[in-house]
């Protein structure tokens, strides 16, 4: 889709006039509406003149809202003089002190708006250009006049160049003079004749090809030795009178006519022919390049560069020879163990050869470089000439691929693995080991390493995987390793992978591998005898007023010598609550609880028995309310084979609900939530009172919960019908207690408040009645009341508790006192003994 341009940029046209030094202000309105996400750049123009020359650029906030000022403005914009400010949402200002007849001219504004593109590139969609404000500068009138002369305006290459700033003033002042060169600040000479050069001119003046200097207070001299084409173009002074040395602000500035200063490149006199016989060689083949130079009328010095592939802009001195025929050799050739002993030979006048013995490996590739440098009345001239050559790696086409006639086999049965090995050389003249790595399944761990061939035919066994060492068998044929399986079981099932290494040719010892590469991952799943476990999927229901609850689960059909595993799940009748398991019996009868009835008292409750050989029964000892839900088993079928148990398969029974026999008569409790707080050590008592009247020849009996986010609440005390109370968490029981006012006051006082305490609690109660004179009770209701949250608070902080809670503060005030007795002892000893003598 296109985006609509909704950019708007506007300025009221005006002209003005501003004497030299006043401060002008120019503001712009800009705007936009793109409904994507855009940045603004808004920038100020100078045109000049009829418009035959481009516009300057004075200051730009760019799209990412970094200030930019122009050339001609740099330096007045790191001084302060040029500002752009943003007041408000759309509105720019530009501001210039000390305004200059240089700001003459046509001002405007330009706005640009820019999308990010997905390759994260920035690209301008639109822009506009405000209507123009002519600027005029009146001058205040100087006695200040500045006239720059050069010694030669036209050069050549090599040249000299020689500027002369002459300042004439009334009176002697202090000057600060900037030397420009196409309104870009070059060098400045402050009143004290401190000299400043720009970044870009430093090493050059280090160098003692730039100087400036200072004759006189009137005279100012800049001198380029050995010019060249970027010293052409138009050369200004600006001179700048200060009322004292140390002044900031000049009193006046004077800016002289420009000179234009034309450079002639001097006649190339060097041509380079660079060659090499090797353009294509295998790591540890040598390399030979020749450089012929032609057209050298002096002394000419050489240099190799490597310009690697990897590191573009990079360079690397290979070797240089000087004009004296001197020999110098880059840091990363002068140890000859490595590459051989490099060298450097003139075959001739014009021609010299580079022979580098013995290649490393495809980093010695790229472009080589061949520089000659001619010089000649203390100038000198340098051409270029480049090479390419590849060096292949020894791993180069090394390639390894791993495939297995079958991919699926039976318990018992063997199989085969192939690792076919090619690269772009003979690997016969090569030294090779193979690598056979495993990852079992499901995958425990990363590949694990089975066993290695080594070059010399030397097998090493992996620890990881000490049952393939009787089962397995290796072979080579040319370039095909093979690994052969007997007896294949199920620990042999998973992801098979070879690993090829090699080394290069003729190297003893062999050390680390020159190159390695893996192959493609092979799963070998090993069948084991179907399982034809049939599970009674019926679904069906058990209701019950009261007392012991019996859940099956029938085996149809299973084939002989199997043993089984049950594992058996209740799902709560809340919605969107998870399957919790109640336990597990494995196939040698060892019983796993779940997390969620793991305590003593639901164990003792929830117990699984095998009835017959097909029959598993669930017994649910004084089944309560809470237990409501459905239940269901899942069944493994386990056989053993050679090595260990394995796992056919497994079904799931169908679900069985289990339900309570209940009257329409309900019991009338508190449903509103409530909370209450308590100091951590106190007490706190959870409500629980029955609203309505207890129906004759009734009784009750409540259950205490905390609320869990599993779907299943924890139960922490039940008062049973006949008075009788349990703890279902033990932990809990010495700090719960039943107080009843009444009859129908059922609430709990928690002792000693903690911290984990906190949540929320609720109670519930249960009617029953008996059925007749020794009888057993049924269960003919059920009320739950609402939660009540336990917010617990900090204890305060007493005297005793702090004496408690440092145990070096209580062992000083419970020792004390025995010391002072034992001394108060002793000093009646002493005093004994003493009267006695």
């Amino acid at each position: 889709s296109v985006i609509p341009n909704t950019l708007s940029a506007s300025m009221a046209p005006q002209a003005l006039s501003h004497m030299e030094g006043d401060v002008v202000e120019l503001t712009c309105e800009v705007s936009k509406a793109t409904a994507q996400h855009t940045h603004l750049s808004v920038g100020w123009y100078l045109l000049q003149g009829a418009g035959e020359q481009p516009a300057k650029e004075i200051l730009t906030l760019s799209k990412d809202f970094i200030l930019k000022p122009g050339p001609s403005y740099e330096q007045r914009f790191l001084e302060g003089d040029v500002q752009l400010n943003k007041v408000g949402n759309t509105t720019y200002k530009l501001v210039i002190r000390g305004v200059k007849p240089s700001d003459q001219g046509q001002l405007y504004c330009e706005a640009a708006e820019w999308i990010e593109d997905p390759d994260k590139t920035w690209k301008d969609i639109s822009r506009n250009q405000t209507q123009r404000t002519w600027l005029a500068v009146l001058s205040q009138g100087t006695d200040l006049s500045v006239d720059l002369t050069a010694a030669e305006p036209s050069l050549s290459e090599g040249d000299t160049l020689q500027l002369s700033c002459v300042v004439e003033a009334p009176k002697s002042s202090n000057f600060k003079v900037v030397w420009l060169l196409n309104d870009k600040e070059v060098a400045r000479v402050d009143p004290h004749g401190v000299l400043t050069w720009e970044e870009e001119y430093q090493e050059r003046a280090r160098l003692g090809q730039l100087r400036a200097f200072k004759p006189s207070n009137t005279v100012y001299v800049l001198t380029i030795s050995e010019v060249g084409l970027e010293d052409k173009g138009t050369y200004q002074c600006s001179v700048s009178e200060m009322k004292t040395p140390g002044d900031l602000q000049s009193i006046q500035t004077v800016v002289s006519s420009g000179i234009q200063v034309n450079v002639k490149p001097v006649e190339i006199h060097l041509r380079l022919s660079v060659s090499t016989s090797t353009p294509r060689v295998t790591a540890g083949d040598a390399l030979i390049l020749h450089c012929e130079v032609q057209g050298a009328t002096g002394p000419v010095s050489l240099r190799w560069w490597h310009l690697p592939p990897q590191q573009p802009g990079h360079r690397e001195l290979v070797a240089a020879m000087e004009q004296d025929g001197a020999l110098n050799l880059g840091s990363a050739y002068r140890d000859g163990g490595a590459r051989g002993s490099l060298r450097l030979q003139k075959e001739s006048s014009g021609t010299f050869t580079l022979v580098i013995p013995s290649t490393l490996d495809e980093d010695d590739g790229g472009q080589y470089r061949c520089e000659a440098t001619q010089w000649s009345r203390g100038r000198n001239w340098t051409g270029k000439g480049e090479a390419a050559v590849m060096v292949g790696s020894i791993g180069l086409g090394l390639q390894a691929t791993l495939r297995s006639r079958v991919a699926t086999v039976s318990y018992g049965q063997s199989f085969e693995l192939f690792c076919q090995v090619g690269a772009s050389y003979a690997l016969e003249e090569v030294p090779v080991s193979v690598r056979w790595r495993f990852q079992p399944n499901p995958p425990t761990s990363p590949l694990q390493e089975l066993v290695q061939v080594l070059p010399n035919g030397t097998v090493l066994w992996g620890a990881a995987q000490p049952r393939f060492q009787g089962k397995a068998q290796l072979a080579k044929t040319d370039t095909s390793f093979r690994l052969h399986i007997h007896s294949a079981l199920p620990a042999n099932e998973g992801m098979y992978q070879c690993e090829v290494e090699v080394w290069r040719r003729n190297v003893l010892p062999l050390g680390r591998p020159a190159a390695s590469t893996s192959s493609n991952a092979v799963g070998i799943k090993v069948v084991l005898p179907g399982s034809k476990l049939q599970v009674d999927t019926k679904d069906s229901s058990v209701e019950i007023a009261s007392g012991n609850a019996a859940i099956q689960c029938r085996i149809v059909f299973a084939q002989e010598n199997s043993q089984f595993a049950v594992t058996w799940y209740l799902l709560p009748p809340l919605a969107d609550t998870k399957p919790l398991q109640i336990l597990r019996a494995n196939y040698t009868s060892v019983l796993e609880y779940g997390s969620e009835f793991s305590s003593p008292a639901l164990k003792s409750r929830f117990l699984s028995q095998r009835v017959s050989s097909s029959l598993f029964q669930l017994q649910i000892l004084s089944a309560t309310l809470g237990d409501e839900g459905s239940y269901y088993c899942v069944v493994e079928e386990w056989l053993w084979l050679v090595d260990g148990w394995y796992k056919l398969g497994e079904r799931t029974s169908g679900r069985t609900t289990l339900k309570f026999k209940l009257s329409e008569l309900k019991l009338q409790m508190e449903k509103t939530n409530d909370s209450i707080s308590a100091r951590e050590g106190e007490e706190a008592t959870l409500p629980c009172r029955l609203q309505s009247a207890l129906p004759p020849r009734s009784q009750l009996s409540a259950t205490w919960f905390q609320v869990k986010g599993s779907g299943r609440d924890s139960a922490l005390l039940s008062l049973q019908r006949d008075g009788t109370v349990q703890y279902p968490e033990g932990r809990l029981a010495a700090r719960l207690f039943l107080r009843r006012a009444s009859a129908r006051d059922f609430s709990l006082t928690l002792s000693g408040v903690e911290r984990g305490d906190a949540g929320a609690y609720y109670c519930q109660l249960q009617e029953w009645q008996q059925q007749g004179e020794g009888k057993d009770w049924a269960l003919q209701a059920l009320a739950r009341s609402g939660h009540t949250q336990l917010i617990t608070i900090p204890p305060e902080s007493t005297v005793l508790s702090r004496i408690c809670s440092s145990p070096p503060l209580l062992n000083f005030i419970l020792y004390l006192p025995l010391v002072l007795i034992l001394l108060l002892a002793l000093a009646v000893f002493c005093w004994y003994c003493k009267f006695r003598k």
